[in-house]
């Protein structure tokens, strides 16, 4: 995730361009795979429907994980301790039930599937293991962003493959693999990084390349984790209109690069490039960032992508003022211009603990953020892109790393805390049918009563509907072949 060009002087990995410029090695900036074997894929996709239609993939991820009970599976004839606070109203669809914070989703839920039997063994927050197709990863890992041991997040996966079926070595304009609004657990102090969205074995060179926010929030909050106390502007509550995203600079026409500009941005990543050479003479590097950011730079497209001017006001608004919301928008404008797996990150932002991380202050934050956010986000895009026309070739993914315990804790605010047995993921547009529940939980959304479904089972459908066949086998480090995602099948009933 490179991060060398304009904005804030700091990397993603926290290096600065200084540091980079003095080491310039190639394990800084990533091996490209070289002469690693690429990937072999099985004759057909099983013979399931849908293979390859999704022409692109946005994926929201919820970090810190959502309640089912208070999104997708509500519970309203369980005790109080339980149940909660919220109640549930129908939706679209009759027996398709959801939480009463979610009025504008139930408009929409004719358009979604939704599994309410995701299952697991890890309640940790294992972005990793939901996100790639290692079996098991341990909590060292998935505090170890940079763990030799680490497979490739999704995104990096759809970007591999692609780029070996492109002829000629073609590589688009837009990147194949971006990420929204910033890199992954790197605004938030407290605790350490977290492993998920990165090349893992297929190198840093397939990281996804991370935008920047640049504006201001709206709405200050309060937050405490121990020690730690942060009272600022909270930008998943609001952010100004004029707010933007931008990779490298580019942010926009009213952000464009002169000739002048352009070429001293070439001159720098020469100087990467050549730092790295010296370091590590004949070893593959950066050539694979440098390239794509010299198309970004001059890439007006790719530039419009990223001017949310050109979106009414209503548009803005049905996604709602906010970072997540704002970041949606920016995706879904992203993946028109090209753009092939786009991600949205619901983060940790200011101080860890927080984001969808509930263990404390569940209900008013559930009331006051989360889900007024989710609510008119996800609804204004699958709005949106239905309206559009393009809903049914962009598959649309809800996925967090475990759900919430259904026992309510005796904390202020109430909480619920990490629970990997039964929660509810999303799916919609590319291939996804519409209107359908799959999987069903017992009566306090505890346990899986009905078709147990595994995170890798959602990651190989997700393939599946890309075009990429789940079976294929992917070569590591150490030129082992591994499949995409272990032991993990399509769901035939998502499909439409």
């Amino acid at each position: 995730m490179i991060r060398v060009l304009g904005g804030p002087k700091r990397l993603c990995d926290g290096l600065t361009r200084r540091d980079l410029l003095q080491v310039g090695s190639a394990g800084l900036l990533g091996a490209s795979l070289g002469a690693r074997g690429g990937a072999v894929a099985s004759p057909g996709s099983s013979g399931l429907p849908g293979f390859g239609r999704a022409k692109s993939c946005i994926l929201l991820f919820l970090y810190g994980s959502h309640s089912q009970i208070e999104t997708f599976d509500p519970k309203p004839d369980a005790p109080s301790q339980i149940r909660g606070e919220f109640g549930c109203i129908p939706s679209s669809v009759p027996g398709m039930d959801v939480c009463e914070g979610l009025p504008n989703l139930a408009r929409v839920m004719d358009k979604v599937t939704v599994v309410r039997s995701v299952s697991h063994p890890f309640p940790v927050h294992g972005v990793a293991y939901a996100t790639t197709g290692n079996p098991v990863v341990p909590l060292a890992m998935e505090l170890s962003p940079r763990d030799p041991a680490h497979w490739p997040y999704i995104g990096s996966v759809v970007d591999y493959m692609d780029g070996l079926r492109a002829a000629g070595g073609d590589r688009p304009v837009v990147p194949r693999n971006l990420q929204l609004p910033f890199a992954f657990s790197s605004q938030r102090i407290g605790e350490v990084a977290r492993a998920g969205p990165y090349g893992g074995f297929l190198g840093q060179a397939y990281d996804p390349v991370c935008t920047e926010f640049v504006g201001r929030g709206t709405t200050k909050a309060k937050k405490t984790l121990a020690a730690l106390a942060w009272d600022d502007y909270e930008l998943y509550r609001g952010i100004t209109p004029e707010s933007r995203f931008q990779i490298n600079g580019v942010s926009g026409p009213t952000g464009g690069l002169t000739i002048d500009q352009l070429d001293r941005r070439r001159s720098l990543l020469r100087q990467i490039e050549d730092a790295r050479r010296v370091a590590s003479p004949g070893a593959p590097g950066s050539d694979r960032h440098r390239e794509a950011a010299y198309r970004m730079l001059q890439s007006a497209e790719f530039r419009r992508a990223f001017d949310l001017d050109q979106e009414t006001s209503d548009t803005r608004a049905m996604y709602g003022m906010t970072l997540f919301g704002q970041a949606t928008l920016t995706a879904r404008r992203l993946v028109e211009a090209g753009g092939r797996f786009v991600s949205v990150f619901w983060d940790e932002y200011g101080l860890a603990g927080t984001g969808w991380d509930t263990h404390w202050d569940h209900f008013p934050r559930m009331k006051d953020e989360l889900l007024p956010g989710l609510d008119r986000t996800l609804s204004g895009l699958l709005l949106d892109l239905d309206r559009r026309g393009t809903l049914d070739e962009t598959l649309v993914v809800l996925l967090s790393e475990h759900g919430r315990t259904p026992q309510i804790g005796s904390v202020q605010g109430g909480g619920r805390d990490h629970w990997s047995r039964c929660y509810s993921v999303l799916m919609a547009g590319g291939g996804v049918a519409r209107g359908q529940v799959v999987g069903k939980s017992d009566k306090i959304g505890g346990d899986v009563v009905d078709r147990r479904v595994s995170p890798k089972d959602v990651l190989a459908t997700m393939y599946h509907l890309l075009g990429i066949d789940p079976t294929t086998m992917i070569q590591d480090r150490l030129g082992r072949p591994l499949p995409l995602v272990g032991e993990g099948e399509v769901i035939p009933e998502v499909l439409a």
